[in-house]
C-alpha cells in the first residue's frame, strides 16, 4: 500500500477516468463561475459567427454571381470580411479572460496544497523525502497547468465549433455529413483507448521525475555537497543520476509518441474526405441532381472547418486523460487527514496571560510504524518511546533532562509545542491540556532552540526577526546581545544584513546557535525548550549565553536537554531518562549522592569539563 495514500485510494482508478476527480477539478472553477459564464458566451458567439462565411460563399456562388446581383456581392464579401474581425476581437478578449480564470485556479491549487502540507503532522515529513513533496508542488501542478489554462476552454470552442458546423453540414447536405462523419464514433473509442495508456505513462513520469528533483534536492544542497565530496562520490552520484534521468527520459519519449501512429490515421482520413465528397458531389452535379456547385465549395468549406476542432478533441482527450494522473497525485495529498488540529473549542492563548507552568500527567507515546492511513485505521503496536511520565516545572525553573542518546528526551521537548500528540496521559500549560489549545497559540508561547539549527537563507536579521515580525532593530540587536552574538554580528561584512547561506553555512555551528536562541529570546515564550542548544559553544560563548539564560529564567520555564555540565549544575530539576522512562530525580548533589545512572553518566561525560569552571559552576 502506497504510504501517503488515503484510505479510499486504489491505484487501479489510474486505467479509468475518474468522475470523482473530475467533479472535484472543476470545483476549482466554481469561484469564478461568472467569468467562465462569460468566456463560454464568447465562445458560443464566435462558432456562431463561424459558420456564417462558408454559408455566404454559397449564396454568392449560386445566387450573387450567376444573377449579377452587385449589392448582395458587395453585402456578402463585406459581411465575409467584417465577420472574422469581429470574432477574431472577441476571441482576443476571450483569450485574456481564460488566462485569467486558468491563472487563479492554478495559484488556488498551489496554495491550498501548500497550506494542506502545512497542516499536516511532523510525521509526515519525516517519512516522506523534500524531493517527492517539491515535485507535487512544482512538476505536478506545472504538469495540469496547460491543461487548465488552456484545454478546458479549448474543449468548449472545440465542441461548440464542431456541433455548428455539423449542424449546417447536415442542412446543406445530410447524405454528404454522413460521408464525413461516418467513421468519427470509431475514432473517439480508440482515442479514449490510447488516452487511457498515456494516463499511465504519466503517471510513471510524474514518479520517476519526483525521483530525480528528490536526488537534486538530496545531493545538490550544502549538506549533500560536503558529503559527497568528503567519501569522493561524485562520479557514484552522477551515475545514479544519469541513470534515473535516462529512465526519465525514455518515458517522456515514449509518453509523447503514444497514440502518434493513430492520430496519422486520423488526419489522413482527414485530409482523403474532401475528395470522396468532391467525388459524390460531383457526380451528382454531373446528373443535374439538385445539388449546386455553392453547396459542394460551402460543404467542403465546413468540412475543412470541422476536421481541425474534431482532430483537437480526440488529441485534447489523450491530454486530459494524462491531467487525470496529474490531479490524482494532487488529490492524493490533499487528502491526506491533518492528525493534528485544533479541537472545536480551542482556547487562544495570549503571552501575557500565559504564566507557564508545565506538567507531563503520566504521559505514554510511541511513533507509530505504519502508514499514515493504514487499510483497517489503526497502527501495528510499536513500543512506547515515552511510558507514564509524569513531572512539573514551575515558572522560573529549569528542568535538565539527562539520559542516555535514543532514551526519549527529544520526544518529551516536541510533545510540549505539540508536534506529536501523545497516546495517553496529558502535557499541561498552566493547567490546561494542550490539545484544548490552539496550535498557532501554543507555538506562540512556547519556544525551541534545536541542537540542529535551521537558519533561512536570508540576512542575519531576517533570521533573528522571524522569532517576532514587528520586532524594531533595537529589541533585535538586545536580542542578539542576550545570545552573545550582537559583536560577531558587527564583525560580519555587512553586519546584521549579512546573508547567512543555505542553512546558515556561512556561520560557525557556536555562531548559528546563538543566532537561533536570539530568535527565540526575541520571541519571549513563556516555555523555552533547549535541545543541547549549547552544544556547539565554545566555553566563552556558552558562559555569556548561561549568564544571559539566568536573567531570561525569571519568570520562565526553561526545559533543556543536557549533554554539558553546565546545564544540569544549573537545574532545579533534573530528569533522568531511560529507555522512556523517568528512572531518576533531583538536584546535581542528590543524585550524585544515589550513585545511579545520573553519577554514571556525570563521570563518563560531564567530568572531562574543566575543573575551573565545574568550581565556577558549582559556587555559583
Amino acid at each position: 500500500m502506497n504510504r501517503l495514500a488515503p484510505p479510499d485510494y486504489d491505484p487501479s482508478l489510474l486505467k479509468r477516468p475518474s468522475r470523482a476527480t473530475i467533479r472535484r477539478a472543476a470545483r476549482f472553477f466554481t469561484p469564478y463561475k461568472w467569468r467562465v459564464a462569460a468566456s463560454t458566451v464568447m465562445i458560443l458567439i464566435t462558432a456562431a459567427l463561424g459558420i456564417v462565411n462558408p454559408l455566404l460563399l454559397k449564396e454568392i456562388i449560386d445566387q450573387a454571381i450567376p444573377d449579377r446581383d452587385l449589392d448582395k456581392l458587395y453585402l456578402y464579401v463585406g459581411l465575409m470580411v467584417a465577420l472574422p474581425i469581429v470574432s477574431g476581437l472577441i476571441g482576443i478578449f476571450q483569450s485574456w479572460l481564460n488566462a485569467v480564470i486558468g491563472q487563479k485556479v492554478m495559484a488556488d491549487l498551489r496554495c491550498m496544497l501548500y497550506q494542506h502540507l502545512q497542516a499536516m503532522p511532523l510525521r509526515f515529513f519525516t517519512e516522506t523525502r523534500t524531493g517527492e513533496i517539491q515535485s507535487r508542488l512544482s512538476n505536478d501542478v506545472g504538469g495540469i497547468q496547460r491543461v487548465v489554462t488552456d484545454t478546458a476552454t479549448s474543449v468548449v470552442a472545440n465542441v461548440a465549433i464542431s456541433l455548428s458546423t455539423v449542424v449546417a453540414m447536415w442542412l446543406l447536405d445530410w447524405r454528404l455529413a454522413l460521408i464525413s462523419l461516418g467513421l468519427i464514433p470509431i475514432f473517439a473509442l480508440l482515442t479514449y483507448k490510447v488516452g487511457r495508456a498515456r494516463r499511465e505513462i504519466t503517471t510513471s513520469t510524474q514518479r520517476t521525475m519526483a525521483d530525480l528533483t528528490s536526488i537534486l534536492e538530496e545531493t545538490l544542497s550544502v549538506s549533500g555537497v560536503l558529503l559527497t565530496k568528503a567519501f569522493g562520490r561524485q562520479r557514484f552520484e552522477s551515475d545514479k543520476f544519469g541513470n534515473e534521468n535516462d529512465r526519465l527520459s525514455a518515458l517522456q519519449t515514449q509518453q509523447q509518441m503514444i497514440g502518434r501512429w493513430f492520430l496519422m490515421v486520423i488526419q489522413t482520413f482527414f485530409s482523403i474526405t474532401p475528395a470522396l465528397v468532391y467525388l459524390i458531389a460531383g457526380r451528382e452535379i454531373i446528373k443535374g441532381e439538385s445539388v449546386t456547385l455553392g453547396d459542394i465549395v460551402a460543404f467542403t468549406t465546413l468540412q475543412s472547418r470541422l476536421f481541425f476542432p474534431l482532430g483537437q478533441l480526440l488529441n485534447i482527450q489523450i491530454e486530459i486523460q494524462g491531467a487525470f494522473a496529474l490531479f490524482d497525485r494532487i488529490f492524493e495529498y490533499l487528502d491526506l487527514p491533518v492528525t493534528l488540529a485544533d479541537r472545536p473549542h480551542a482556547v487562544t492563548l495570549r503571552r501575557d496571560d500565559v504564566a507557564g507552568r508545565l506538567a507531563f500527567d503520566n504521559v505514554s507515546f510511541r511513533y507509530a510504524t505504519t502508514p499514515l492511513t493504514p487499510a483497517d485505521g489503526t497502527d501495528i503496536d510499536a513500543p512506547f518511546t515515552l511510558s507514564h511520565i509524569s513531572f512539573e516545572a514551575e515558572p522560573g525553573q529549569l528542568v535538565a533532562l539527562v539520559g542516555p542518546s535514543g532514551a526519549g528526551k527529544s520526544t518529551i521537548s516536541l510533545l510540549i509545542p505539540r508536534l506529536y500528540d501523545v497516546d495517553s496521559g496529558r502535557v499541561l500549560i498552566d493547567g490546561r491540556d494542550v490539545r484544548d489549545i490552539t496550535l498557532e497559540s501554543l507555538g506562540q508561547v512556547t519556544g525551541m532552540v534545536a541542537q540542529e539549527t535551521y537558519l533561512f537563507h536570508s540576512s542575519v536579521h531576517a533570521n533573528i526577526a522571524y522569532g517576532r515580525l514587528d520586532a524594531t532593530q533595537a529589541e533585535i540587536e538586545a536580542a542578539a546581545k542576550a545570545a552573545a552574538i550582537h559583536d560577531r554580528i558587527m564583525e560580519l561584512p555587512d553586519g546584521y544584513a549579512t546573508i547567512v547561506g543555505e542553512r546558515g553555512y556561512k556561520l560557525s555551528g557556536g555562531e548559528k546557535q546563538r543566532i537561533a536562541l536570539a530568535r527565540v529570546i526575541l520571541k519571549d515564550p513563556a516555555i523555552l525548550i533547549l535541545d543541547e542548544a549549547t552544544s556547539a559553544l565554545d566555553t566563552h560563548s556558552e558562559r555569556l549565553i548561561q549568564a544571559a539564560l539566568e536573567n531570561l529564567a525569571s519568570g520562565r520555564t526553561t526545559i533543556a536537554i543536557a549533554h554539558r555540565l553546565s546545564t544540569v549544575l544549573a537545574a532545579d530539576q533534573i530528569l533522568v531518562i531511560n529507555r522512556g522512562h523517568i528512572v531518576e530525580r533531583g538536584r546535581h548533589d542528590a543524585l550524585l549522592a544515589e550513585n545511579g545512572l545520573y553519577a554514571q553518566l556525570y563521570r563518563e561525560q560531564f567530568i572531562q569539563l574543566e575543573q575551573p569552571l565545574v568550581e565556577e559552576l558549582l559556587a555559583r
